[in-house]
Parts: C-alpha cells; sequence; structure tokens
C-alpha cells in the first residue's frame, strides 16, 4: 500500500513568511537605504510582526545578505548558480553560439535582479564593517561562474581559435558585469533587451569562429 506523503503545512507557511520578508526588506532597501531601513518597517510592511523578523533572520545585516543571495538567485533554494538548471543547459549547448546565447540570457535576468543593489552592498559594507564581512575577500564568486563558463566554451567546435580559457573568463567577467549592465540600462536608458542584444553580439565576435 503506497503511503501519500502530506505536504508539510508549517514548513511552507514558514517559506513564504520568508518570502514576504525578503520582498519587503528589498523593495525598502532599494527606495531608502540600508541604514535608514529599520526592522519595523520590513515587518510593516511584510505584514507580519517584527519579532518574526528577528525570529527568521537575527538581525538586518543577515536579512540584507539574504536580500543579495535571493537576488541573485532568484529564488530562496540553496542551489549555487553553477548548478542551476540554465547555467549547466547553457554548458551543455552543442557550439560556442548557443552556448554564449543562453549564458546571455541566463545572466541578463540575474542582472535585472542584482545591479540595482550593488550600490546598496557598497554603501553598506563602507559604513558596518560587519557588512563587509559576510563577503569574505577572495576568488570572486562571479569570475568562477564566468570562469566555468569558459572552459565548457573551449570544447565548442566553433570557438575562436586561439583564445584561450582564461581569455574567454575575463571577457564573460567584464562584458557581462553589474557595473557595465548599469552603465547601459540605468544611465544610458537601454532596456534590457538591447543590453543583451549587444552584449550576445560582443562576446560573439570576440569568441566564435566567423562563420564560413
Amino acid at each position: 500500500m503506497n503511503v501519500v506523503k502530506r505536504p508539510d503545512k508549517r514548513a511552507e507557511r514558514s517559506r513564504r513568511t520568508r518570502e514576504k520578508i525578503v520582498e519587503a526588506a528589498r523593495e525598502l532597501f532599494l527606495a531608502q537605504g540600508y541604514g535608514a531601513t529599520s526592522l519595523q518597517e520590513v515587518a510593516d510592511r511584510a505584514g507580519v510582526a517584527v519579532q518574526t523578523v528577528y525570529f527568521v533572520f537575527g538581525n538586518k545585516r543577515t536579512l540584507f545578505k539574504d536580500v543579495v543571495d535571493t537576488s541573485i538567485a532568484g529564488d530562496t533554494e540553496p542551489v549555487a548558480t553553477m548548478d542551476r538548471e540554465w547555467f549547466q543547459a547553457a554548458c551543455a549547448a552543442p557550439s560556442a553560439a548557443e552556448q554564449l546565447r543562453a549564458h546571455v540570457r541566463g545572466t541578463r535576468e540575474i542582472l535585472g535582479r542584482v545591479a540595482p543593489i550593488m550600490p546598496l552592498i557598497a554603501a553598506a559594507a563602507a559604513t558596518d564593517p560587519q557588512i563587509a564581512a559576510q563577503w569574505p575577500e577572495g576568488p570572486d564568486p562571479r569570475y568562477t561562474v564566468q570562469h566555468a563558463a569558459a572552459q565548457a566554451l573551449a570544447g565548442k567546435p566553433d570557438v575562436r581559435t586561439g583564445v584561450s580559457v582564461v581569455t574567454a573568463a575575463d571577457l564573460l567577467f567584464g562584458l557581462l558585469s553589474p557595473q557595465l549592465y548599469l552603465l547601459f540600462v540605468q544611465d544610458r536608458g537601454w532596456s534590457p533587451e538591447s543590453w543583451e542584444e549587444w552584449a550576445l553580439a560582443t562576446l560573439t565576435a570576440q569568441l566564435c569562429a566567423a562563420p564560413r
């Protein structure tokens, strides 16, 4: 006899509460900054008691870190970028051109969420050493991701001759950076779709062999 496992309603409620708090905090941090936002304001926006915010996150620094992490991931699942389905599917594409198309699209979706909070991270870290300590010095996680993508590119039949993995990783790291995305989309008013088209065309020219 098969036993039907009932959904854990308590766990689902906890997940939803956490998501509401994170979304409320993200909105307030973007609107008025990290320092000017209180946990009471976050609780009010999320529709929960402030004690709930403290119970789930402990303090504002931990909540801020969660806002950043979920902005990168797009959800609350503890899955690293390189283990995400979109990234693995891009790396498994049969050609460099197809991989770049999927990779730039996936990166654009991440940058749309992350780029607006990059100035917040810098400002918060400058005024709160404990915020800065949440991102310890070492290899940039974003470069690690782009290097893995470059390694996958290296094995594709249409990759440009003479382009090393390091050069490919540097180009991906630089051209797909939050800073460059903000320069075009926020400062110059490009649409995210226009930025994606430009980034793909530029990377394709640099990393793919010219069609015969």
